[in-house]
């Protein structure tokens, strides 16, 4: 029996100065886990005076979660947030009901000529979460629980991971693990979460002798444990948990269990009922529905 159940090829978007690769959702999984979303951002190095510059934009019915790499991004939201997220660290935002936030590159930052590589994801919410207040928390680096295996080590970002747990609060079991590796080494990934899915950012690894091509993510056969190695320096993200309680709409920026709150959600943000961020006059306008 194959280690990898679907292999989920990544689509290239653009996104400004920068182009993103997006495997989730995709056309074989919807969710890995709670994990709705998944853009491997960068890495790019842009000049000076250029930066990341996403202007706000709401959401409904996730969290988003960013994790970098390197590069650093200026994280401001309508319930008052101003955070810097550098590498390391973690930012969890949950939407709810309805937050707004920008994403833009610090002065000093871009100043300097801007650089950027890291993973953005979404948590879609249990169904009975998807309505809760919208917040924000920030986990600098040094407060995540690391761990090390010969060549390997791991940062628990969300969730519980090979007997830890990470302090970002989450809404279901989740399983969000960083990995490091160096040459010739191997770390056998446990059945205890229901869904997984590893994602090869840099380097060259393969599952149970099964090559795992370069920003392609492998959902892993239920059940079983795999066995990860790496044939050269490699970085992966190994994520999942236990599976969402029903299907999940997307339109734009919004999930949500029902069609109804996001038709609701969009015409709010037509109208500009959102609350807005401190600081900031500009704002992405609704795009159109396909037809």
């Amino acid at each position: 029996m194959s280690a990898i159940e679907h292999l989920l090829k990544p689509h290239v978007r653009d996104i400004g100065d920068f182009a993103v690769r997006r495997v989730l959702p995709s056309a074989a999984a919807q969710t890995v886990g709670p994990f709705i979303f998944f853009d491997h951002m960068g890495p790019v190095a842009m000049p000076p005076g250029k930066g990341m510059d996403v202007r706000p934009h709401p959401h409904i019915g996730l969290a988003t979660v960013t994790y970098l790499f390197d590069g650093e991004i200026m994280h401001r939201d309508s319930v008052g947030s101003e955070q810097v997220i550098r590498p390391g660290d973690v930012n969890w935002m949950t939407a709810g009901h309805g937050i707004v936030h920008s994403e833009r590159s610090p002065d000093a930052a871009r100043a300097a000529g801007a650089r950027l590589h890291g993973i953005q994801t979404w948590v879609a919410l249990p169904q009975d979460y998807e309505g809760v207040d919208p917040s924000f928390t920030h986990h600098p680096a040094d407060t995540l629980p690391k761990l090390e295996r010969p060549g390997v080590r791991m940062v628990v970002i969300a969730g519980d991971a090979f007997g830890v747990r990470s302090p970002v609060a989450v809404f279901s079991r989740t399983l969000y693990v960083a990995i490091d590796m160096e040459a010739g080494a191997s770390l056998v990934i446990p059945q205890e979460h229901a869904q997984r899915g590893l994602y090869l950012v840099e380097g060259e690894a393969a599952l149970d002798g099964e090559a795992l091509p370069l920003e392609h993510m492998a959902l892993l056969s239920p059940g079983q444990p795999v066995t990860l190695t790496a044939a050269a320096p490699s970085r992966l993200m190994l994520l999942g948990g236990d599976p969402l309680d029903g299907r999940r709409f997307i339109f734009w920026n919004f999930v949500s269990s029902s069609k109804e709150a996001i038709e609701s959600a969009s015409q709010r943000w037509e109208e500009d009922r959102f609350p807005r961020v401190p600081g900031e006059t500009e704002r992405i306008p609704l795009p159109a529905r396909r037809a």
